[in-house]
This record gives C-alpha cells, sequence and structure tokens, in this order.
C-alpha cells in the first residue's frame, strides 16, 4: 500500500537513524536467569536489532525505508546487512561500514510475558565521509533524547519530512520537556503512559496525553496491556483502542511495530481511531514470534489473520467490528494460520 502515494511524493517514504544491533533471542524459558545456575532455553534466535526493527517494520508495511546507520566490519555486521538491504530491501545507501569496529550485540531473554536484556558495544567512530544531508521523505522516525538536539531532525523537517518521536527512559531524572529541543519540530509523539506521567507531572495518561497535545499535533500514549490513547491538538479528536489479547511469546520491538503502524496510516490518512487499531493489531502480531525485526508483520500476516480471526466462534462481534476497515485493503491471504515468518538462526550454508 504505501501509504497512498501520489505521483509528486518523493521517493523515499520513511527515513530514519541509530544504532544497529546483532540481537540473539532466547525464549521459552520459564522464569529468569538465577545465580549459579545454567538455565536452558527451548527457543533461540538470531536477527538485526535496535533501529534495524524500526526499519523492517516500517519496509514490511510497504512503505520505502531509508536508513542511515554504521555497521560492523565482522560477520554480524555482514549478516545485518544483507538481511535489511537484501532481505528486506531497505535502503542503506546512507550507511556505512567502518573498519576495525565490532557489531554492537544485545542478548535478549524473554520470560513471564516480559524481556531482560544485556547489550555490549562500542559507539562508531565519526565518519569521514557521508553522503550529504537527509534524502527527502514523507516521513522521518526520531528517538529523542533529553538534552540533546539532532541536526538531521530539523534538516529533515525543513525539506518537507512529518517527524514522528519517542522517547526513552530519562536517566537524568529531571523529565522536562525543555530538555527535548526538537519536540517542537514533530507532528506525533508517542512516549508510554510512565513517560508521558513523568514528562507532565500528571497521575493519569490520559491528562498526561492532553497536556502534551498544547505542544505536538498529535500525541499517542501506549497504555501496555490496555492499548493506547491518542490526541489530535489540532482537531480536539480523542481516541482510545483496547490491546488485542494475545499469548506473547517475545515483546522485543513491539513499540518499534507500534510506531510503524501509526506512521503507515498516518501516511494513508487514515482516521485517528483505525491508525491506533493497526498499530495495536501489527504490535500484538508481533509478539507472537521471536525477535524483533523478524516479528513484524507484513500485509501478508495482517490479511491472514484477519480471514482467521473472522471464523473464530469466540470471537465479540463488536470487539471485531473494530477492524472492519482492514476488509477493502488486505490482499488475499496466501498461507492459513498460524503464519510462521521468523527464521531460527543465522549462519546455515544451506538451506535447512
Amino acid at each position: 500500500m504505501g501509504g497512498l502515494r501520489t505521483g509528486g511524493d518523493p521517493q523515499c517514504d520513511v527515513f530514519l537513524t541509530g544504532t544497529v544491533f546483532l540481537d540473539i533471542v532466547f525464549t521459552g524459558l520459564d522464569s529468569a536467569p538465577v545465580r549459579g545456575t545454567e538455565s536452558w532455553a527451548r527457543g533461540m534466535g538470531q536477527s538485526p536489532g535496535g533501529v534495524a526493527n524500526m526499519a523492517t517494520a516500517l519496509a514490511r508495511l510497504g512503505l520505502r525505508t531509508s536508513l542511515a546507520a554504521a555497521f560492523g566490519d565482522d560477520f554480524y555486521g555482514d549478516y545485518c546487512w544483507d538481511a535489511l538491504e537484501q532481505g528486506e530491501g531497505i535502503d542503506l545507501s546512507r550507511s556505512r561500514t567502518v573498519p576495525g569496529w565490532h557489531s554492537p550485540v544485545t542478548v535478549s531473554m524473554a520470560y513471564e510475558g516480559e524481556r531482560t536484556m544485556i547489550s555490549h558495544g562500542h559507539e562508531a567512530p565519526p565518519a569521514d565521509r557521508l553522503p550529504a544531508g537527509t534524502p527527502r521523505a514523507r516521513a522521518a522516525v526520531a528517538s529523542l533524547v533529553p538534552d540533546r538536539s539532532e541536526t538531521w531532525i530539523a534538516e529533515a523537517a525543513g525539506r518537507g519530512a512529518r517527524i514522528f518521536a519517542d522517547v526513552g527512559w530519562d536517566e537524568t531524572g529531571r523529565w522536562d520537556l525543555a530538555a527535548l529541543p526538537d519536540l517542537g519540530l514533530c507532528e506525533a509523539f508517542l512516549p508510554n503512559a510512565q513517560e508521558a506521567m513523568r514528562y507532565t507531572r500528571t497521575d493519569c495518561p490520559r491528562a498526561a496525553a492532553r497536556a502534551l497535545a498544547d505542544r505536538v499535533p498529535v500525541v499517542v500514549v501506549t497504555l501496555g496491556a490496555e492499548g493506547a490513547y491518542a490526541v489530535d491538538g489540532a482537531t480536539g479528536e480523542t481516541a482510545e483502542v483496547p490491546a488485542i489479547e494475545v499469548e506473547a511469546l517475545d515483546p522485543t520491538g513491539a513499540g518499534d511495530v507500534f510506531m510503524a503502524g501509526f506512521v503507515m496510516g498516518t501516511l494513508a490518512g487514515w482516521p485517528l481511531a483505525d491508525r491506533l487499531a493497526f498499530a495495536g493489531l501489527t504490535a500484538a502480531l508481533s509478539v507472537q514470534e521471536f525477535g524483533g525485526s523478524l516479528s513484524a508483520p507484513g500485509w501478508s500476516e495482517v490479511a491472514t489473520w484477519w480471514q482467521y480471526v473472522r471464523t473464530c466462534a469466540d470471537q465479540d462481534p463488536e470487539a471485531l467490528a473494530r477492524y472492519g476497515f482492514l476488509a477493502r485493503l488486505l490482499p488475499a491471504p496466501d498461507r492459513p494460520w498460524p503464519l510462521r515468518r521468523a527464521l531460527p538462526t543465522i549462519g546455515f550454508r544451506r538451506p535447512a
């Protein structure tokens, strides 16, 4: 679909930049590892992680995605580059391989619906030569950091890109919106409930969203198992969509998939509630597989789910109607549910 492109749109739909990790994910753990013991996991997989989660989620929804990132000069870096460029069709013309720099690595352990992560890496050395400027894009995705202004965000916004941003935990403990100088350039801001409440000094995520809407045109506050709440500050419209109940295998990258679904719906011009519903659906589909980027659903996964769920006798018709807008958008499913897309490992020299 690509978000209803028109003839005058730039070649790139979404631009983003950040750090690519190699993710090693262990699933099927009954509990957290116990000190002094050895734990065996029933499942394991590897995939490009970090900013690659978001890039893959966007690309699988048909958005022409350009990623600027550093890649390690090692086997992991080669694998991540190939998986993103050849496997997902992501434009890496603004990325680079750094001689002598090893890939950052994250080990993620999923258990009891949560995850624990251990990461290792070093900051990539400054680039001697990079392609000039950001590409013209319909949108850009940014992660805001307190007391840091990224020149590329202003450049992308100045070239017409609609900026979608999230934010991480404020390690300074100040939770000061004034410390996010690029927030004023954003069209949409998507914090989680705790982040939103701390930044606005409120005790209700919905009140926090309304307060943030005084600063950003569209605010989406994710509510975990409760779904998401959004406010359009320009029109005063609000929307709330409950989360889809699923059995979570690995929540890694679910927030990135949610963001990608919301970007997709916004570029397509969908109503606010439909954007929330689609974002929540894609995130729910992703946690049923392991690996942040491997589990990101595409249109085939969404179509297969939609065909399957309408045949289930235990579905609430009113809740199902929330997703009725999908009927006119989805391709015919070509595989039965449950559909498995994620690959278990890397490094095979012949088909497994």
